[in-house]
């Protein structure tokens, strides 16, 4: 899982380990994966990895990743690393720096992930890829307009690959959370506190992990199917 010490990441891995899958874990903070793998394999007895990686550093990072899973037989890939806004802004006010991290994190990181273990998968005739784009995919999202197109081009790029891939036993899904209670809506705290419609992260993962191999593009959550119908 790449994406994997927070909020629907983290969650969606233990959601894993419970059906009794190994997991490997990618992100950045060592301290925090060696502390989250170290959980799951002892509260859900099942084997766990981490490889760190800063998804921001760009292209440099992947051979490395690419050498650590080389022998790895990957079942599910689950691209869950992403950033946010510090806040809501004009395009023309943010800086480059950030429209890079956005670009590297939000959208190169899913596709090159995919590239590296997208062929083992292709071998066996075998696997499942889970993106995780938005419902602000859904319809433009102004002030968040980088933000959002980063996460319609997750929804595009796993729609089409799980028809170019579908006939080799692969299972790519686009799932389009609503809004769940993690850490990346602590700038709000009207959507902080909506709980009855805004699940948390485990409440979330139980569900949309119960939606694989069934819809390739869902909310993952009957409540916030509800939502997007309104949005």
């Amino acid at each position: 899982l790449a994406g994997s010490t927070d909020g629907i990441g983290k969650a969606y891995a233990e959601e894993l380990a419970k059906h009794g899958v190994n997991i490997i874990l990618v992100s950045r903070n060592k301290e925090k994966l060696e502390t989250v793998s170290r959980s799951i394999s002892e509260t859900f007895k099942v084997e766990t990895d981490f490889i760190v990686a800063d998804f921001s550093k760009g292209r440099e990072l992947y051979p490395a990743i690419k050498e650590a899973l080389k022998d790895r037989e990957i079942g599910i890939l689950v691209n869950n690393v992403g950033i946010f806004y510090a806040h809501t802004d004009y395009f023309t006010n943010l800086s480059e720096d950030v429209l890079w991290d956005l670009i590297h994190v939000n959208i190169a990181s899913a596709t090159m992930m995919t590239h590296i273990v997208l062929p083992g998968m292709v071998k066996k005739r075998k696997g499942a890829i889970v993106n995780l784009s938005s419902t602000v995919c859904c319809q433009p999202t102004p002030m968040l307009t980088l933000y959002g197109a980063s996460k319609s081009y997750l929804d595009y790029f796993s729609r089409a690959l799980h028809y170019e891939y579908a006939s080799k036993g692969i299972f790519v899904q686009s799932l389009m959370p609503f809004v769940t209670t993690t850490k990346m809506l602590a700038f709000s705290s009207t959507m902080s506190k909506r709980s009855f419609l805004f699940p948390t992260a485990e409440e979330y993962a139980s569900h949309a992990v119960s939606t694989l191999g069934l819809s390739i593009r869902t909310t993952g959550y009957w409540k916030h199917a509800i939502q997007v119908m309104e949005f």
